[in-house]
C-alpha cells in the first residue's frame, strides 16, 4: 500500500470489503490541469489588458465590443479562480466553462451574422479569430477534460476476487 492509499475518504485507512480506494489523479492528469490554470491564467490577463485599453481610450466608440471583451476577461478570470480554488471537479468550473463557450459562440456568430454591431473586434470576435481560435478551443479542450475526469471519478468499485 502506497502513503496516498493510506488513508481513505471515510479516514478508516482501509477500503471496506469487496471495494479498492479510489485511484488518486495521475501525475500527468494533475499536469494538464496546471497547464489549463496557466492558459486560462493568461487568457484573463491578455483580455483583461486588452478591455481596459480599449474602455480607457474610446469607450464611446464601440460599447458593445468592448464591454464584451470585459465579459470575456471576467470569464476567463472566474474559470482561472474555480480551476485553482475547486480544482477539475467543481461545479462551478463546470458551468462557467459551459458560459464561457456559450459566449464563444455567440459571440463569433454575432460577428459574421451582423457585423455592424461591433465597431470593433471583441476577444470572441469571428470566435477567436485575432487570437488563433484558442478562445473557441480552451473551452471545449476544458469541457471535454472536466467530464473525464467526473466520469473517471464515477468509476465503480471493484469486488475483490
Amino acid at each position: 500500500m502506497t502513503q496516498d492509499d493510506a488513508v481513505l475518504e471515510d479516514g478508516t485507512g482501509t477500503p471496506a470489503d469487496g471495494e479498492r480506494p479510489a485511484a488518486a489523479p495521475t501525475r500527468a492528469s494533475r499536469g494538464f490541469e496546471v497547464v489549463l490554470i496557466l492558459v486560462y491564467a493568461l487568457f484573463a490577463l491578455s483580455a483583461t489588458a486588452r478591455s481596459l485599453v480599449q474602455i480607457l481610450r474610446g469607450f464611446e466608440q464601440a460599447p458593445l465590443a468592448y464591454l464584451l471583451s470585459l465579459a470575456a476577461a471576467l470569464t476567463y478570470i472566474a474559470v482561472t479562480v474555480a480551476l485553482i480554488r475547486g480544482g477539475r471537479r467543481s461545479p462551478v468550473v463546470l458551468g462557467l466553462c459551459l458560459v464561457e463557450l456559450a459566449g464563444v459562440l455567440l459571440v463569433g456568430t454575432l460577428t459574421y451574422a451582423l457585423p455592424g454591431l461591433f465597431a470593433d473586434a471583441t476577444v470572441w470576435t469571428h470566435y477567436g479569430q485575432g487570437y488563433g481560435f484558442v478562445p473557441l478551443a480552451l473551452p471545449l479542450i476544458a469541457l471535454v477534460y472536466v467530464l473525464l475526469t467526473r466520469r473517471a471519478g464515477r468509476a465503480t468499485p471493484i469486488a475483490a476476487a
